[in-house]
């Protein structure tokens, strides 16, 4: 938190006019997507097989405020809330992490993956799923349910430190290195990916393939506990570099006359983001388009400041993962569709528009 901190510590960052004044609409669109999340929230916690629960009783009685039945309060507090958490912060975790891979790399298409955090986290995953069984009863017995979880977060924490390392020369990392070698660790993780896969028996394989289109169907606060306060620090992290990405937009030569600190702030960004999705992924497994449709979105709306991107980035993901588990929930009922579908069907057709609308940069 004292490094991201200092990383903004000149006052003189950029001025807010150079991008437009949007800062008006920057608060309007927050409070707005701020009480669309309240609304969306309540909405999550009724929505569902059981639709005849008194949510607000059910909300007080856990206050001392009245009274509700056992069976609306175990729905409420021990399925449904669970869930609805951790869609929110895994929802406002991918979005911040895709906004700050945006400001690093200067480009659009950046997504949390580039950093490798991605692949690192399928392959801890895939590894505890088929190969767990081969550790000690004792030692498998301790991890219980945080095994895939944990494996998940080491996976993608050691990719990205093994990505950073190579792109770091001399002191200094350089982000198109870091976005080449991203490619060929992707590659190569998932190519160890596919061998193990390969041996997997049909019931394992059946475990991977739901994970891969992830969910948030098997939150518990027992996995949220685990996961949720690295997601929480780093969205609590991420506003602080700010400053330091709307100053790299510029180029680095004129980040680091306006005094800022680009090395610290990178290697202070990618870890967060390797922190935050592989906590994000660890409990849903893989969800995309979240990261690269929601910053891509709020900047048409209110321009590139990040002061009022990355908050508004974190609530509008956390609205757009909500609403896509409620339509998983819906889609197929009584089954419920992983909601990676979801996710995927609808940034899809969102992120060819912003390759297509993007063609000219990317050619020349």
């Amino acid at each position: 938190m004292t490094d991201a901190a200092s990383v903004n510590a000149a006052p003189q960052a950029v001025p807010a006019r150079h991008f437009g004044d949007r800062s008006a609409r920057g608060r309007t669109i927050q409070a707005g997507l701020a009480l669309c999340l309240g609304v969306v929230m309540l909405v999550s916690l009724g929505w569902g097989a059981a639709s005849d629960i008194d949510v607000i009783a059910a909300l007080l009685a856990k206050l001392g405020m009245g009274s509700a039945s056992a069976r609306d309060m175990t729905i409420i507090w021990d399925i449904r809330m669970p869930r609805m958490v951790t869609g929110a912060l895994v929802g406002a975790a991918l979005a911040v992490s895709g906004a700050v891979m945006q400001g690093l790399f200067r480009n659009p298409l950046a997504d949390p993956g580039l950093v490798g955090v991605s692949a690192g986290a399928g392959l801890g995953a895939v590894s505890a799923i088929v190969l767990g069984g081969l550790l000690p009863l004792g030692v498998q017995a301790f991890a219980g349910p945080y095994l895939i979880p944990f494996a998940a977060f080491l996976g993608g924490w050691a990719s990205t430190l093994v990505l950073y390392r190579i792109a770091t020369s001399g002191g200094r990392t350089s982000v198109a290195t870091m976005l080449l070698a991203g490619i060929a660790l992707g590659a190569l993780t998932g190519a160890i990916t596919g061998f193990i896969v390969y041996r997997a028996t049909d019931d394992q394989l059946r475990d991977l393939t739901f994970w891969g289109m992830g969910s948030v169907a098997g939150a518990t606060w027992v996995k949220l506990m685990a996961a949720g306060p690295i997601v929480i620090l780093t969205l609590l992290t991420a506003p602080f570099l700010s400053r330091a990405l709307d100053a790299l937009a510029l180029g680095e030569p004129v980040a680091v006359h306006l005094g800022i600190d680009v090395q610290r702030m990178k290697r202070i960004a990618v870890m967060s983001v390797a922190a935050s999705v592989g906590a994000a992924v660890a409990i849903t497994g893989g969800i995309g388009f979240v990261g690269i449709v929601v910053p891509h979105l709020l900047r048409l709306l209110q321009g590139p400041v990040h002061r009022m991107l990355l908050p508004n980035a974190a609530l509008l993901g956390a609205i757009i993962l909500l609403v896509a588990d409620m339509i998983s929930r819906t889609v197929a009922a009584p089954a419920e569709l992983p909601i990676g579908i979801i996710t995927a069907t609808l940034g899809g057709p969102f992120f060819l528009w912003i390759l297509l609308k993007n063609r000219a940069i990317l050619e020349g």
